[in-house]
């Protein structure tokens, strides 16, 4: 791990050499950003890992600006960026980001009907419409106002029969007639049969 590294690569020699200063803090900042950043991205992704150092920078520049060693900023800085990655989680967690699904690869589901629906839809229409044409006088008017909606004693006093049941008895009569001349099936009998 990033963070298990030893604190010498952040800190000046104990006992500087000649020609040699000890680290200044904007020089410990950098490492210690490369070593942030790391630590981050492999736990996070790349995008978040620079904001996520960025944040922690800002935060060691404004609370702890009067810290000056690497042995005192390095383990703040960590401590620091592991509660940013934990609150990234939540965050992430409580908007749905981890069970999301791409909307390229599983398009959402269109209001449009169906067109293999409505081409049975029309096909069983037209099979419908042809029937009815075949059937009596009395059927199709019988049909054409149970399609305007009217109830049975409506029609009963429209067709002229002498009681509801009479109505009842050609409604059953017209529609056993339909079925006959639809070849005894209701759905289209290709593509559906079974064992």
């Amino acid at each position: 791990m990033d963070a298990d590294l030893p604190l010498d690569a952040l800190s000046a020699p104990a006992a500087p050499e000649a020609g040699t200063a000890p680290l200044a803090r904007a020089e410990v900042l950098v490492r210690l950003r490369e070593r942030i950043v790391a630590f981050a991205a492999s736990r996070y992704a790349g995008a978040q890992a620079e904001d996520l150092a960025q944040e922690v920078l800002v935060l060691l520049h404004t609370k702890y600006g009067h810290l000056e060693r690497a042995e005192d900023l390095v383990p703040l800085a960590f401590q620091i960026l592991r509660f940013k990655l934990a609150a990234a989680r939540r965050k992430a967690a409580r908007r749905g980001e981890y069970d999301a699904v791409d909307v390229d690869a599983f398009p959402p589901a269109s209001d449009a009907p169906d067109p293999a629906a409505v081409l049975e839809r029309k096909e069983l229409l037209t099979r419908l419409m042809g029937g009815i044409a075949r059937l009596g006088e009395r059927c199709r008017e019988l049909f054409r106002l149970k399609l305007q909606g009217r109830t049975f004693a409506e029609i009963q006093t429209q067709m002229g029969a002498a009681t509801l049941n009479t109505v009842y008895t050609w409604d059953h009569r017209c529609r056993k007639q339909l079925l006959e001349a639809l070849g005894g099936r209701w759905e289209a009998a290709a593509g559906r049969e079974g064992p």
